[in-house]
């Protein structure tokens, strides 16, 4: 079977008949959405319990169960970790494992999963030690990559069914009203979590603080939260979040970043109540810094900006430049304290952000996105998640979301990484789509993709260094000779979810 980005796929994956990446809106979704298990509680009845095993027993988890967490923490998570290890000393195994995202910090529970505590991984991308055995096909299922807005499209179709939630809560009331923003954990935003907790049939939340009822600033209620357990620590701060993300001062980096805020500024998008979405990357907030130059000098403001949450975002808010920010996540302190004080920061859901099978997340709004990539083909496909041994390395995050939401998506990437190019004939993994690609820059030039005449035309005696995707794909073969492809068997070790629940491709298992 061969989808339209000419991706071989197996006609069934996990006993599922294949359903082939068509398009960036090809599926058109029927039915309803699944609905959240009723709940019961008595008046004065207390949610609080001594110990994560107690809330386990509780939960009525079982062999062969689905758990969830979300990765707001980063690598600075205790509560996956802790609660693995405490459903392992039950003995309960078989368990499919369906976080918000995985990170290194979350290596240690490889020997779970080498025990058959986990047997399958439903998220939207690893790192590290996790990545390579996901690669080795240590599970007993492919691992299932989907994007933020398809990891939520899945949960609120019953596509991905939550047996028990485990949140993570920076802050907690004794009746379970959670916040993010509050305690020594604070993370921010808790948009992946909100989808899980509205969904899942149990839901857990893990604080170290504790606090007594009515939380004032609530992001998930009392009326989705089963149960509580107050923990010493659910998170090292020094790993969820840094003080203010700093302004790149690499060379490659920053001229990456002007020739990007470049296509913007004469793109037709740039005017009075634009959005945009920018990513923490260093060429992404060296972007940022140009576009607050350019946007104060002509006197534009911008109607909002969207997604993971830095500093720059932040200061452009409070200077005026952007009428106000939606969250789904902080990657920085200054960040997490905004959205704690100012009303013009407004939390919002992974549902909200990006599912494309909803009344309208916000990223059909957007006009602007950064995006950085992995490995660009000259069909202007991105790669995000493996590495260019084939490897998982990296996440999908919201790059479909964004890129098929926006009028103008910008990928990013240098030339080389060390001496490797990033302009192949063909991405190891497609992970969005080239049609949903503007513009591919990288410090040696530019490169439009031949559907956007429109943006050519634009650029055109801008002074602009503007050339086909072939014209940078010989440059770097110039510098580094031609790669050979990966070798790789048939056994299909990942399989890569579109937004929309279609097939786009397949991670095989390297022979190298």
């Amino acid at each position: 079977m061969i989808n339209t980005v000419k991706r071989v796929l197996p006609e069934t994956i996990n006993g599922q008949a294949t359903l082939p990446y068509a398009g960036p809106f090809a599926v058109q979704p029927e039915g309803r959405r699944a609905g959240a298990k009723v709940r019961f509680n008595k008046p004065h009845s207390d949610k609080v319990l001594p110990s994560i095993e107690r809330a386990i027993d509780a939960s009525g988890l079982r062999d062969g169960m689905t758990i969830s967490f979300h990765h707001h923490f980063r690598n600075g998570d205790y509560v996956l970790n802790s609660v693995i290890e405490a459903i392992a000393r039950r003995n309960i195994k078989g368990l499919t494992l369906a976080p918000s995202s995985l990170n290194d910090v979350n290596d240690a529970i490889i020997p779970f999963i080498e025990q058959g505590i986990i047997i399958a991984i439903e998220t939207s991308g690893a790192r590290g030690k996790l990545g390579r055995l996901m690669t080795a096909g240590k599970l007993a299922k492919p691992v299932l990559i989907r994007s933020h807005g398809g990891r939520a499209r899945a949960i609120e179709c019953g596509e991905l069914h939550i047996d028990v939630a485990f949140i993570g809560a920076p802050c907690c009331d004794a009746y379970g009203n959670i916040n993010g923003v509050e305690g020594r954990s604070a993370c921010g935003s808790l948009g992946y979590a909100m989808v899980d907790a509205a969904y899942a049939d149990t839901v857990v939340a893990l604080t170290d603080n504790l606090v007594a009822h009515p939380l004032q600033q609530v992001s998930i209620p009392q009326t989705q939260v089963d149960y509580i357990v107050k923990l010493e620590s659910i998170g090292d701060p020094k790993g969820i979040a840094s003080g203010a993300l700093r302004i790149s001062r690499d060379p490659r980096e920053l001229l990456i970043a002007e020739y990007a805020t470049g296509i913007i500024e004469h793109s037709g998008c740039f005017k009075n109540g634009y959005s945009l979405q920018l990513g923490s990357g260093g060429a992404s907030l060296a972007a940022a810094k140009f576009i607050k130059e350019k946007m104060i000098a002509r006197g534009i403001v911008a109607s909002f900006g969207i997604g993971g949450i830095t500093a720059p975002f932040v200061s452009m808010m409070e200077e005026g430049l952007i009428e106000t920010i939606f969250d789904v996540q902080d990657f920085d302190l200054p960040s997490i304290h905004s959205l704690k004080t100012n009303p013009r920061h407004q939390e919002m859901s992974a549902s909200f952000y990006a599912n494309p099978h909803n009344g309208g997340p916000i990223v059909n709004n957007l006009d602007v996105v950064i995006l950085s990539a992995t490995e660009i083909d000259t069909d202007f496909n991105v790669n995000v998640i493996t590495d260019s041994n084939g490897v998982i390395m990296g996440a999908s995050g919201g790059h479909s979301d964004a890129a098929a939401g926006a009028n103008l998506t910008i990928v990013v990437a240098p030339l080389l990484r060390g001496r490797l190019p990033m302009i192949l004939d063909k991405v190891n993994t497609v992970v969005t789509p080239g049609e949903s690609v503007d513009a591919v820059v990288t410090e040696r030039g530019i490169a439009i993709n031949p559907r956007r005449a429109d943006l050519m035309n634009n650029l055109q005696g801008t002074g602009l260094p503007v050339m086909s995707i072939e014209e940078l794909q010989h440059m770097a073969y110039d510098l580094t000779g031609k790669p050979k492809p990966i070798q790789t068997s048939d056994e299909v070790v990942a399989v890569i979810e579109y937004r929309d629940g279609s097939i786009i491709d397949v991670v095989r298992k390297p022979t190298e």
